[in-house]
């Protein structure tokens, strides 16, 4: 039955996630969190690696699918999210290292994500009356992408509302244009993270038993969503993010009242 249940987080968070550029990882933390079966460094783990295969499915199915990628924009953002992604891990190593207790490490996820989220929140419902600041080059995609790096890696979500939220405004693109370009922000991100824990502790210390299930949840929400993605309409697709980050909001709400 634990497999069924999170083989249906896994899939339905990932269709959502490559459809609107969240990631998927926004929604399963909070709901692995929310569950308790596991530590917050075992969640981060399931979360990062069913992102990853999320991600990396949805971009060779949008590649496929001659989907138009600003290369130019997303290159250096995946860049910058490789070094931001190493960073976070860093980070939360080290907060784990200093306070050894999992519901305080939570409740500090989950303030964060909630004030990250409604920030994202306000500015998508106001976003038609804030001028984007249409950026262009290296330098601004890098440390951009540094920036949504450590969130990812950090709060384990995949960063994916925030990467929007941040690529609309510093670059002027539309929230589905958005939505891809955060898929692959997100992919590199989490190849970072993976990577220092494959350098470092390996997965031996992690309680890696529903993972099977949920790597092929991602992989079928992975392929769906970018489907989804190209199929609705922009308002369609900006409306979906939108109630996620508000179902997300009041979740992680949840997670830090039962966790004082």
């Amino acid at each position: 039955m634990a497999y069924i249940i999170y083989f249906l987080i896994a899939i339905l968070s990932t269709t959502i996630g490559a459809m609107t550029g969240m990631g998927g990882g926004v929604i399963i933390k909070p709901v692995l969190d929310m569950l308790n079966d596991f530590p917050v460094e075992t969640v981060s783990v399931l979360s990062s690696v069913t992102v990853f295969s999320m991600a990396l499915v949805s971009i060779g199915k949008q590649i496929y699918s001659k989907t138009k990628i600003s290369f130019t924009i997303c290159l250096p953002l995946a860049i910058g999210s490789v070094a931001g992604g190493y960073i976070g891990q860093v980070i939360l190593a080290a907060i784990i290292e200093y306070f050894r207790l999992n519901k305080t490490i939570l409740v500090i996820q989950n303030i964060l994500l909630a004030v990250l989220i409604l920030g994202v929140f306000i500015y998508m419902k106001m976003k038609h009356k804030i001028k984007s600041l249409s950026l262009r080059g290296i330098i601004p995609s890098i440390i951009v992408g540094i920036f949504l790096g450590i969130c990812s890696s950090f709060l384990g979500i995949g960063g994916g509302p925030i990467n929007v939220c941040l690529i609309i405004f510093v670059f002027s693109f539309d929230t589905k244009s958005a939505a891809v370009s955060s898929i692959i922000t997100i992919l590199f991100a989490q190849v970072a993270k993976l990577s220092t824990i494959i350098l470092t502790t390996g997965f031996g210390s992690f309680d890696l038993s529903m993972l099977p299930a949920m790597i092929v949840g991602a992989v079928g929400g992975g392929y769906w969503g970018s489907v989804l993605n190209r199929r609705f309409s922009e308002k369609t697709v900006e409306k979906c993010f939108n109630i996620v980050q508000f179902a997300v909001f009041i979740l992680a709400c949840r997670n830090i009242a039962v966790n004082l």
